[in-house]
């Protein structure tokens, strides 16, 4: 549902300067697009056109500076892949990897099979453990105390995301809310929610391919950490109109798959990463 009329679109805009490639950047809408709404002559705008402005006009300084965040390191993210001379991504390969080559790696080597491609796996840091050892017991507590029919879980754990033999998963955290999923090897399918924290060895799979991942494979939200510049970036799925959103590492935000009824600290984060250093 559309709130805002053209008149109000059209007074915010103005009142907080942005110009007409500043506000198609944003919200994906062509300029030549912007200029027949606002000068009237589009008389019947679609109501996704509008929505879509109304989400970048109605949100707050914070999370537009946030969603261009994201695209900016998801960009970066690309090239990286792009320049990459080790990485297979848009480039054809002889054999793709499968779960027989996955289960056939040594015991010391940790990797994630990722649509045929084998991606190695660095030692998690002192901060990223502490990062993801917060989070987890914030959710197991909400799980225990609430009486949720839910399991929290932390690398290193198996997530058969797509349910094929050429993708097996290790997020940083999983909460799963449906038992049946459950194998004594690990995850079979997708988890209700996904946590990655970004590390310079992971920071292009997280904000790239495991993003697309976790969106297409039926991940009802999926968060990620970037502590170097202190953010929380957290996309919700079950809306169809999603879009990034950019969190300070403070105060607490609201998971979504819990109808918001818990709220993740985030100050115990920063605490983690001021104390740790980087």
């Amino acid at each position: 549902m559309v709130f805002l009329t053209i008149e109000e679109m059209l007074q915010i805009k103005e009142e907080r300067g942005y110009s007409l490639q500043l506000l198609s950047q944003y919200s994906g809408v062509p300029v030549v697009t912007l200029q027949k709404i606002f000068s009237g002559k589009t008389a019947h705008p679609r109501k996704a056109t509008l929505l879509a402005i109304e989400q970048v006009l109605s949100s707050r300084e914070e999370q537009l500076r946030g969603k261009a965040y994201v695209y900016s390191q998801q960009r970066a993210a690309r090239q990286e892949i792009l320049h990459d001379p080790s990485s297979t991504y848009g480039k054809t390969r002889q054999r793709a990897s499968t779960l027989a080559d996955y289960y056939a790696l040594p015991d010391d080597r940790r990797c994630e099979l990722i649509d045929g491609v084998l991606y190695d796996i660095n030692a998690p840091t002192l901060l990223h453990q502490d990062i993801i050892f917060t989070v987890h017991r914030q959710f197991h507590d909400y799980i225990q105390q609430k009486k949720k029919p839910c399991r929290v879980f932390s690398s290193p754990v198996d997530v058969q995301l797509d349910c094929d033999d050429q993708s097996m998963l290790q997020p940083d955290l999983v909460v799963l809310c449906r038992k049946e999923q459950l194998r004594a090897a690990g995850i079979y399918g997708a988890p209700d929610y996904v946590l990655e924290v970004l590390s310079p060895s992971t920071r292009k799979r997280d904000l790239i391919l495991k993003l697309a991942k976790y969106q297409t494979a039926g991940v009802r939200e999926y968060w990620i950490i970037d502590p170097e510049n202190q953010l929380l970036i957290t996309y919700n799925f079950m809306d169809e109109n999603y879009v990034p959103v950019l969190h300070p590492l403070a105060g607490s935000v609201p998971v979504a798959i819990s109808g918001g009824e818990l709220q993740i600290d985030l100050q115990h984060v920063a605490q983690a990463i001021t104390e740790l250093g980087l």
